[in-house]
């Protein structure tokens, strides 16, 4: 059950990250742009680490202070609902 929580956190995080790079991409070339509500969507889904790390690593959205301050707002929730729920489980099973 864990591994299947974790699998589904790491791909999470992987969209999330892919979709900073494509942003970041596209805003190079001039073409059309991915909405911040969908990267915000992807955040939300348990991807703000993969969406922080594509900010940091692509310099995308670094200047936006919903994302600087909100995505390691929405990482340590996240880390915080894993952490609680994690212990839940190992104390119920």
């Amino acid at each position: 059950m864990i591994y299947g929580v974790l699998f589904v956190i790491f791909m999470c995080n992987g969209y999330a990250f892919l979709l900073m790079a494509l942003d970041k991409k596209k805003a190079k070339a001039g073409s059309r742009r991915i909405r911040e509500r969908s990267l915000w969507k992807a955040a939300w889904l348990f991807g703000a680490a993969g969406a922080l790390a594509g900010m940091y690593a692509y310099r995308h959205k670094t200047k936006h202070r919903s994302f600087v301050w909100g995505m390691p707002l929405l990482l340590f929730l996240q880390i915080m609902i894993f952490v609680f729920g994690l212990s839940w489980w190992v104390t119920t099973t």
